[in-house]
């Protein structure tokens, strides 16, 4: 009988996705086949604690949060230097890293480093792919760059907020544009501004979340689709869902993706075009392979009147929840929970296998260092 892989699921976070977190961790803990795998459970509290695993147990469970944190909280140093991660000590082994945790420290190369630091297998995308592809404004430079199709847009910080009135914005992108920040997940502090007032108003708010905020040109009434990529060097692509939003809506907010999602209806595969869905496939390829993702990640597309895509943005740990898309795309497309969770746990380990044979021979290094240095002092 061959030993159960340890699994490590971490989740949580100081974000504003923190119980989006709780919810997609549940479902693949759930998922997880426990003949075949050890789960330990981890979670980043919202001050960024990280809780060992009874307590984060106690919290699946059920528990108040609050009051777990609190008697937790009684019973370590959170002053200690190490304090956010020393719940990692309990860990007697672990073959791999299970991130779940949505926004800031998941999604944007923090946690990755701290795993590379550990030298352990993990699911999901390096350091410098999950940073790019977290921040809106460099996965747009880089799309761009590319030639992948996306919407034009003009990044504003404090420092030249005076420089970009509504009437400017108005004559560069046209008067209709979404405000965003540029690194936030799950429509949090996304607005959608017609006017200066609107404008004005979407900018404060945005600018409590980030210092570099997108204002992207809007498309009317545009088709929201979507789609799931997996894999490492060869990644393969599911079928496409759209989203509709109860009529109204502005548009497929944080209340729609996670709250309340009864007026919402997910088009699972949506049937487009040939042509349309060749084209999306292609540009979700393309960018995936452009910012270096590995194992996964859901893109979203906006599709205008006259069927021309633009790539929103990726997400590099997509959401898990009841209904969350990423894995309902894939559910349609042939591959089930268990199985997507599986091939996840291969993929991480492959890629760890991957980089490992890199090898550098420092010692050899030094010495051709050293040689090249002599070669050059003499006469």
């Amino acid at each position: 009988m061959t030993n159960k892989l340890s699994i490590a699921l971490l989740f949580g976070g100081n974000s504003s996705e923190h119980d989006v977190s709780k919810r997609s961790a549940h479902n693949i803990y759930d998922a997880l086949d426990k003949n075949k795998y050890d789960v330990s459970l981890f979670m980043f509290t919202k001050d960024g604690i990280l809780l060992g695993n009874a307590d984060s147990q106690r919290i699946f469970d059920g528990e108040d949060e609050d009051q777990v944190v609190k008697e937790a909280y009684a019973k370590m140093d959170t002053s200690q230097v190490l304090a956010p991660i020393l719940a990692l000590n309990e860990l007697k082994k672990v073959d791999l890293f299970f991130p779940v945790i949505h926004g800031n420290l998941g999604e944007d190369g923090t946690i990755q480093g701290l795993f590379k630091l550990l030298n352990k297998p993990y699911v999901g995308s390096n350091i410098a792919a999950s940073a790019m592809s977290f921040d809106k404004d460099l996965t747009k430079k880089i799309l761009t760059q590319a030639g992948i199709r996306n919407t034009p847009y003009v990044l504003v910080t404090p420092e030249n907020r005076s420089e970009y009135p509504w009437d400017r914005v108005e004559e560069e992108i046209g008067d209709l544009a979404f405000v965003k920040p540029a690194k936030q997940g799950s429509s949090v502090g996304i607005h959608k501004v017609t006017n200066a007032e609107e404008y004005e108003k979407a900018l404060d708010d945005a600018f409590k979340y980030d210092f570099k905020i997108l204002v992207e040109q809007g498309i009317d009434h545009p088709q929201e689709v979507e789609i799931s990529i997996l894999g490492n060097e060869h990644p393969i692509a599911s079928k496409l869902g759209a989203i509709r939003v109860p009529k109204g809506d502005a548009f497929y907010d944080y209340q729609n993706k996670f709250v309340d999602a009864s007026g919402v209806v997910f088009e699972l595969p949506v049937k487009l075009p040939q042509y349309l869905t060749d084209e999306i496939t292609e540009m979700a390829l393309k960018a995936y392979k452009v910012l270096g993702m590995k194992g996964m990640s859901r893109i979203d597309f906006l599709v205008d009147s006259n069927n021309v895509p633009y790539l929103g943005e990726p997400n590099t740990l997509p959401g898990f929840t009841n209904i969350s898309l990423y894995p309902q795309m894939w559910e349609v497309s042939g591959i089930s929970y268990s199985e997507l969770i599986d091939r996840l746990i291969k993929l991480g380990l492959e890629e760890f296998k991957r980089n490992s044979e890199i090898k550098y021979d420092f010692q050899k290094l030094g010495k051709e260092k050293v040689g090249q240095k002599n070669y050059n002092d003499q006469d």
